[in-house]
């Protein structure tokens, strides 16, 4: 009973998202991988991590892009940025982005 109880409560804990989308972050749009758009402004790069193991446990890999993609959105204004692309895939909890300043869609 108790090893049912733990996986329980290990597999609810990691089906939660740990991170948040900030207000800032709501602006940043993700430029979807292939060509910039027209008059997109290279502002630099968003390097950003997250936990992709707990304990012994593998996260859900789609779990850790969506998180890895958020804390891109949410680092892009502090870039001058309003929009992030991938630049690789992830790769042990970490992925790189690039920044942009994009016009207004």
């Amino acid at each position: 009973m108790r090893i049912l109880l733990l996986s329980l409560l290990t597999l609810s804990a990691t089906a939660c998202t740990w991170v948040p989308i900030e207000p800032v972050g709501k602006a940043v749009r993700v430029l979807p991988n292939g060509p910039v758009p027209t008059g997109c402004v290279t502002k630099g790069e968003v390097v950003v991590t997250v936990k992709d193991k707990v304990g012994f446990y593998n996260r859900n890999p789609l779990r850790v892009q969506e998180e890895l993609e958020t804390l891109a959105r949410n680092e892009a204004p502090s870039a001058g940025a309003n929009a992030v692309q991938a630049s690789g895939l992830p790769a042990d909890g970490s992925q790189r982005f690039a920044a942009f300043q994009c016009p207004p869609r």
